[in-house]
């Protein structure tokens, strides 16, 4: 009686976790190179949203996982995979900021007006200290274009927390694993995030109203 033969399991059949400790293992370049366009979109996304350069977001995408390759036998069985790449994509962004200090926030190039008071109420709803989906208002953030002016002029340590948790729904405990510091520190860091925006919506707000 013969044994049906198990075949093996394909790129998408692996976790992120499963995939690295096989490429630890066995070198398998075919399963990195999975590894890699699983995260293209949303990693490229962080980066771009992060840097405000095209061309800057790529070397950093690609210099990201170069650093996953060099590291990958320091990746701790039982971690997850995510949150250290994005400490290795959030580091690698940093250290190609420094290097090029005339960077800019990206536009996203929309001219739709939206209704002000949705925008900031989206962003305060983050100060209700809930752990529900941060993605939930995302759709009335976007569509004020004044609040990605404003993102871009907050400090680096802000739009890391409200890149983090707003844009790619991370949870403050996954946040504070990326940034590498208490998530108590995520949390006040939001919070002064969103107290700076709300402020810059006030003063836009007080403008429109006297022109």
């Amino acid at each position: 009686m013969h044994e049906t033969p198990v075949m093996p399991m394909t790129g998408s059949e692996y976790s992120d976790e499963q995939i690295l400790a096989l490429y630890k293992k066995e070198g398998d370049r075919d399963l990195f190179a999975h590894l890699v366009r699983r995260y293209e979109r949303e990693l490229y996304s962080y980066l771009r949203r992060y840097m405000g350069n095209a061309e800057m977001a790529e070397d950093a995408f690609q210099s990201t996982f170069l650093q996953v390759h060099l590291k990958c036998e320091q990746f701790d069985e039982g971690r997850r995979f995510r949150p250290w790449l994005y400490t290795i994509a959030t580091n690698q962004a940093i250290d190609a900021q420094r290097r090029n200090k005339r960077h800019r926030m990206a536009s996203l190039d929309r001219t739709t007006k939206s209704n002000d008071a949705v925008d900031i109420g989206a962003l305060v709803n983050l100060l209700e200290g809930n752990e529900g989906d941060p993605l939930d208002h995302v759709a009335e953030l976007e569509r004020g274009q004044w609040v990605q002016q404003a993102i871009s002029d907050l400090s680096e340590q802000m739009r890391s927390v409200i890149n983090l948790i707003y844009y790619q729904g991370m949870k403050y405990r996954e946040a504070a694993d990326v940034l590498e510091i208490p998530v108590g520190t995520v949390k006040s860091r939001l919070h002064a995030a969103v107290m700076k925006l709300h402020e810059v919506w006030q003063r836009t707000h007080q403008k429109e109203n006297e022109s």
